[in-house]
């Protein structure tokens, strides 16, 4: 599909709703004006009456678990679902096995993704106590980010010591994206919660194991840090009210040396659905009350938080049904996260323009990705067409993660993707994906 040729639409971009067409050749938007009549019969064409165009979301928070987890999930099924939920483009995450912590599993991760993705991709390098020497061969212009967990993970990727933590904040070549919660505040949590249930901890404890104090205690220390040694900070999933005040609201995106983000779960749940989602909705860090709930939203509004994510990270079932010790944390999020949003926006949450300017520019602009994350002549074609009244429910039929099970399960959405293009080919219609080509893209930077 080498000419594609999108017809009134409700174009949605830097902060405003204009109608108009879309023209797209090679994969670039060629034009964009109010109208545009097809120039030659070999143009492909899209009439997008009544619905809104956006431009595709990156998600700068994936798990899509491989290598070594894919019984879970692969970066075919991963990205295969993000397409079915507007997702254009990932940057996931090192955390697979064996994990992302030198430059030939970093390559190999880019091979098979240049041979199943769905979505552009790129990839976050891991930190550990003893990798300095593999971070600093990072070429900025091909590397999302530095991913560091400052709190509990697994295998080997925990950052604990103090000086090695502060070396590479001050050597890191690229943008230093962490996972904040205090280790030694969780440990003793979880210890005090096992002494008195054993295992089987009830999960509405969980957002007291992961505390409001963990979280704070890590992601101060993490910001001190940054603002002791210079480094560029992306304080990935805020998850408390309190940790709002860490983050500047009076500077342009593009001029902050420190940011934060929101996921789409903190912003939907909060501990009051416990109770029914159970162990289904265990992440890290814990969704907490519903006053840290309303303190994210509000704090992604006025731009304390820079940038919304999902984290997926799927698991099996049946490994969720495992009691508290045993049940890993997080879920599948890519496929339903932009209609979740469009939901809050029905609700008279969050406006049109906010989720574009939070899920596809801000990333664009944090990461330095190029020619893409906006709707503008001469940038990458990867748009999404969302048609707000076309209600639908999740089901486990219509779920395309691995794992095959939704937190969102029984949800019915106002509103639903109908087309993912991306680099200017229709990868996906209404619940169905074209034939797969290998028409996705690394991402590059403009670093």
């Amino acid at each position: 599909m080498k000419k594609v040729l999108i017809k009134n639409a409700k174009i949605v971009n830097e902060g405003k709703i204009i109608d108009g067409d879309v023209f797209i050749e090679d994969g670039i938007i060629s034009e964009i004006s109010e109208s545009i009549s097809a120039k030659s019969p070999d143009v492909s064409i899209f009439d997008a009456e009544g619905t809104y165009l956006l431009p595709g979301l990156i998600d700068d928070q994936v798990h899509f678990r491989e290598p070594g987890l894919t019984h879970k999930e692969s970066i075919e099924t991963g990205s295969k679902a993000a397409v079915a939920g507007g997702i254009t483009s990932f940057i996931e995450m090192p955390n697979t096995l064996p994990q992302t912590t030198n430059m030939e599993e970093l390559e190999e991760k880019f091979k098979i993704a240049s041979e199943t993705s769905y979505a552009n991709y790129s990839f976050m390098f891991g930190g550990t106590n003893d990798n300095l020497s593999e971070i600093e061969k990072i070429d900025p212009k091909n590397v999302a980010a530095l991913k560091l967990f400052l709190g509990s993970s697994t295998g080997n990727m925990l950052v604990d010591d103090e000086k090695v933590l502060e070396q590479i904040f001050k050597k890191s070549p690229v943008l230093i994206a962490a996972h904040c919660e205090d280790e030694a505040t969780v440990k003793k949590n979880l210890e005090d919660c096992i002494e008195r249930y054993g295992d089987d901890i009830p999960i509405e404890l969980h957002p007291k194991i992961r505390s409001e104090e963990a979280c704070y205690k890590s992601s101060s220390r993490a910001v001190a840090l940054a603002k002791k040694t210079g480094a560029r900070l992306h304080v990935f999933h805020v998850s408390t009210a309190k940790e709002l005040s860490l983050f500047n609201n009076k500077k342009a995106l593009k001029d902050k040396k420190i940011t934060a983000e929101v996921c789409i779960h903190h912003l939907w749940f909060n501990e009051s659905d416990y109770a029914k989602k159970g162990t289904l909705i265990k992440w890290n860090p814990a969704v907490k009350t519903k006053k840290d709930q309303e303190a994210l939203l509000a704090g992604l509004l006025d731009n304390h938080l820079d940038v919304l994510a999902t984290d997926h990270a799927p698991h099996t079932k049946e490994e969720k049904k495992n009691v508290y010790t045993k049940a890993p944390s997080g879920g599948p999020l890519v496929q339903h996260a932009l209609p979740a949003l469009l939901q809050m926006h029905h609700q008279g949450k969050i406006s049109l323009e906010k989720i574009v300017e939070k899920a596809c520019h801000n990333p664009a602009i944090l990461f330095q990705v190029e020619k893409r994350g906006f709707i503008k002549e001469g940038y990458k074609a990867d748009l999404v067409l969302v048609d707000l009244n076309s209600p639908w429910a999740v089901q486990p039929d219509n779920i395309f993660s691995k794992c095959q099970w939704s937190p969102f399960e029984g949800t019915t959405f106002k509103s639903r993707i109908t087309h993912t293009f991306v680099n200017g080919r229709l990868v996906y219609k209404n619940f169905k994906h074209t034939s797969f080509t290998k028409n996705a893209e690394r991402l590059s930077f403009d670093r």
